[in-house]
């Protein structure tokens, strides 16, 4: 049975080796962390610790000491590197009991899909004596909260799947009544094209007017994304200072800001272009079609994506996108003649009213000191009106190439906002 004791804070504890080998990336900590926010409590700390029994109880053990409120996610399996339930029972002092109700769910959901569960499987149904069982109607193992004189400790399973289901419907709603109607709420404004750097310059006067926010910078190979946190603000006075916020980052950051929340470049793009009805094409080389799958991953690009072409040998460029060989023998491919010649080639063979040419040194060779690694030459017609510029992008191999498709799309978002000519 959970006791009303309010909750503010709470510790993480991620249990697998597999975490800590980088065999699996923590996505569960993530989105935990943004779920129990919501709720109105903050993850104070949080720690990753291998499948070993006394290096899970100390992790737990500390965490209780400091927080009294702790949730664990892993090691509630049926294999031997399972091993939460055995240890918090040890620490907590109280017994494993076998649940013949678990134990028969558990039959019932693997005759579903015509197995029958092995015997490791029962430990399965096992739960610390006078835990609240979580059902998990995502998998296996049921998510346990118990409570004691150490604190309240949730368990739930690794499985991503499982976790989120559990926490959403079971954790989330018993934790937001106990955190006396709060929430932190968060609101992201999306920037692409300006560095971290330049960007917190730009924006100081806003960071300093934030009495009410605060303001983080999430740097990423798709540019940076500015996160604002309303820590105790009612709903209604944490959106008008949102609202505040990012008006003033706009208007200083101007078209380097194209959306907000989880907005993606390519999704913004299509729908200013159906707005205008547009129609768009690509001409591909370094990047190797990543621009033309960032537009088709969109549902519904059909009706503005026409096609492209990926010329990576100077035969492709010179056959399928219209490129003279004397722009190529002149400056290489690297080359603004030869995107400029790209983008209006595809242009005339698509129709496209849009199309955005690329062709880089993505490395890790074949730079120089005129085209160093991460040269990237951009090529965009608009009605016929083709421009270029040139870049270059700092990075691996993958890093180069995914900036540049981020490139790309910001330059043919920013092209489509004006209108073309002839309308």
């Amino acid at each position: 049975m959970t006791p009303a004791s309010p909750v503010g804070h709470l510790e993480l504890v991620t249990i697998g080796t597999e975490l800590l080998l980088g065999f699996t990336v923590d996505t569960n900590s993530a989105f935990l962390g943004r779920v129990i926010a919501e709720a109105g409590v903050r993850v104070s700390r949080r720690t990753s610790v291998r499948d070993d029994p006394e290096e899970i109880r100390s992790a737990v053990s500390d965490a209780l000491a400091r927080s009294r409120f702790v949730i664990t996610t892993g090691g509630l399996g049926p294999t031997r590197d399972d091993m939460t339930k055995k240890v918090v029972a040890a620490l907590f002092d109280t017994p494993l009991d076998f649940q013949e109700p678990i134990w028969q769910a558990l039959v019932e959901r693997f005759a579903r899909f015509g197995r029958v569960p092995a015997e490791s499987n029962r430990g399965q149904a096992e739960v610390p004596r006078g835990a609240l069982v979580l059902p998990n109607r995502w998998g296996t193992a049921p998510g346990l909260w118990l409570s004691g004189r150490l604190g309240e400790l949730i368990m739930l399973p690794g499985v991503p799947s499982e976790m989120k289901g559990l926490l959403t419907h079971e954790v989330v709603p018993r934790l937001a009544a106990r955190a006396g109607g709060r929430a932190i709420r968060s609101h992201v404004v999306r920037t692409t094209g300006i560095p971290e750097s330049t960007l917190a310059e730009r924006i100081a006067t806003v960071e300093d007017s934030l009495d009410q926010l605060t303001l983080a910078y999430l740097p990423g190979i798709e540019g940076v994304d500015l996160r604002l946190t309303a820590w105790d603000l009612a709903e209604a006075e944490a959106r008008r200072a949102f609202e505040r916020a990012e008006g003033g980052i706009r208007a200083i950051v101007g078209d380097h800001c194209y959306g907000t929340g989880d907005d993606d470049l390519a999704a913004v793009l299509l729908e200013r272009m159906k707005a205008s009805g547009l129609t768009l094409a690509v001409a591909e080389s370094c990047t190797g079609g990543m621009v033309g799958e960032r537009v088709t991953a969109v549902p519904g690009s059909s009706a503005v994506f026409l096609g492209g072409v990926i010329a990576y040998a100077n035969e492709v460029k010179a056959g399928l996108a219209g490129v003279s060989t004397d722009a190529i023998g002149a400056d290489g491919a690297v080359s603004e003649a030869v995107v400029r010649e790209m983008a209006a080639g595809v242009a005339l063979r698509t129709g496209a009213d849009l199309v955005v040419a690329v062709s880089g040194v993505a490395g890790p060779g074949g730079g120089s000191d005129a085209k160093p690694v991460g040269t990237v030459w951009f090529g965009f017609s608009v009605r016929g009106a083709v421009d270029a510029q040139r870049v270059v992008f700092p990075g691996s191999r993958a890093d180069i190439r995914g900036r540049a498709a981020q490139f790309a799309l910001h330059g043919l978002w920013r092209r489509a906002a004006a209108p073309p000519p002839g309308r």
